[in-house]
């Protein structure tokens, strides 16, 4: 396995320390001397970038919100002229200015190799065949994975999100050993393969490069078991490059390993802004060490994760991500994740790992709705039991009562990308 490590994962950790120092204070000149917003911003905390002289100094800077980068939309977090970008990628814009980041060449080639990288953590070798799966467009995953497998070496088919029976098709006949998807489509097409009665299990698939959302241990055994592969985690979002920021690897499959030479991460506390110890978990904030068009200094990504020492790599792991601080429902008083409803569903044998959360206000009371399809071929009675057993554990475990609606199989919405897990219809 060594032999098959760049330069930069082969480093031990007090090199590495060394690199992004180096690269950190460059950064921070970077970014203080191009982008007005940097300099306001160091200013009025009386910072400049040499003020950085050793790792834990970074903390003192001040953070960056998506907020920053929506006033500054479209080209005023950039750090260089207009004619050295490359490309642009941006937001939806759905709550809002969408979030636009811009990339130089050299940013270009900078992330086609983290991706490289990544899919070879994941168990691609050169010559492999990856269904890419993730949106093409303003969306960074399709393209980000697309120029990632052809780094590495790998033929690349680019199927996007969408058109699921011909995703099908293209699997049987291309016969791809990887796919990069996000996790709620891999369940979409898992559930097309059986529709058309084809075995999951027999396909050419050996990894499933799975991200873009949060996903529970749960959703992982039920792709792994279900197409029998290895469904690994992978880690990004456009602010900061887009997918290829933290890649778990196949060996060990205990979290996503950050490509710290190129993003420097911390945790915080999300209320205080604190720096947390290694271990404890908060919000995770990166810190771009490499970019030129669109350096981000302490970037609030609002994802709760916690570091954790490395093991298949010397760079830190963090933790899977188990919902993002904006995803948080606040029901009578008492805090819930979607990935905590979801952890439910996908171990109640009648229920299929399809769901939805619906939130509605009746008076001045907010209530919820788990709305989750049954298995097929379920009877009347198991539905009924699996309905109250999900009403139960969430009572037991995260201490709220919620409603549970079982639905008919193939009722609810089919992703086609990333799956909009809460439906708010509460009025004002």
């Amino acid at each position: 396995m060594t032999a098959l490590l760049d330069a930069a994962e082969r480093l031990c950790r007090e090199e590495l320390q060394v690199l992004q120092l180096e690269r950190l204070r460059s950064t921070l000149r970077h970014a203080y001397a191009n982008v007005p917003f940097y300099r306001a911003a160091f200013d009025r905390a009386g910072l400049s970038p040499g003020d950085c002289r050793s790792l834990g100094d970074l903390a003192r800077f001040p953070f960056t919100t998506k907020a920053d980068l929506r006033e500054n939309y479209p080209f005023g977090m950039f750090a260089v002229p207009r004619e050295d970008i490359r490309r642009l990628h941006a937001s939806s814009g759905t709550t809002g200015r969408p979030t636009v980041v811009g990339y130089t060449e050299n940013d270009l080639s900078m992330w086609a190799d983290v991706v490289a990288r990544s899919i070879r953590a994941a168990g691609g070798r050169p010559g492999h065949t990856v269904h890419v799966a993730y949106g093409y467009g303003l969306f960074t995953g399709g393209l980000g994975a697309h120029y990632g497998a052809e780094r590495l070496g790998c033929t690349v088919v680019p199927a996007s999100g969408g058109m699921t029976v011909r995703q099908v098709q293209l699997i049987q006949d291309f016969r791809p050993e990887i796919i990069m998807v996000t996790p709620t489509y891999m369940l979409t097409l898992l559930d097309e393969f059986e529709r058309q009665g084809l075995d999951p299990r027999s396909t050419s698939l050996k990894v499933g490069i799975c991200g873009a959302e949060p996903w529970t241990q749960e959703m992982r055994h039920e792709i792994e078991e279900r197409f029998a592969i290895d469904a690994v985690d992978i880690y990004g979002l456009s602010e900061v490059i887009g997918p290829g920021v933290a890649q778990e690897c196949v060996e060990t499959k205990d979290g996503p390993h950050i490509w710290e030479d190129h993003f420097f991460p911390e945790v915080v506390d999300p209320l205080t802004g604190e720096v947390l110890p290694e271990g404890e978990e908060g919000e995770l904030v990166l810190t771009s060490l490499t970019k030129e068009a669109m350096p981000v200094i302490r970037y609030r990504t609002r994802d709760l994760t916690r570091l954790l020492p490395g093991t298949a790599r010397v760079f830190r792991r963090m933790e899977r991500v188990t919902g993002r601080s904006d995803d948080l429902v606040v029901l009578r008083g008492v805090n819930l994740f979607p990935t905590q409803i979801e952890e439910i569903v996908l171990r109640t044998p009648a229920l299929a790992p399809h769901f939805q959360l619906l939130l509605t206000r009746e008076g001045r009371m907010d209530t919820l709705t788990v709305r989750a399809e049954a298995r097929a071929g379920a009877s009347a009675e198991q539905r009924e039991a699996a309905g109250r057993a999900v009403a139960a554990a969430v009572k037991d475990g995260i201490g709220v009562s919620v409603g549970v609606e079982v639905v008919d199989p193939e009722t609810l919405e089919r992703s086609v990308g990333k799956f909009k897990r809460i439906v708010d219809r509460r009025a004002g």
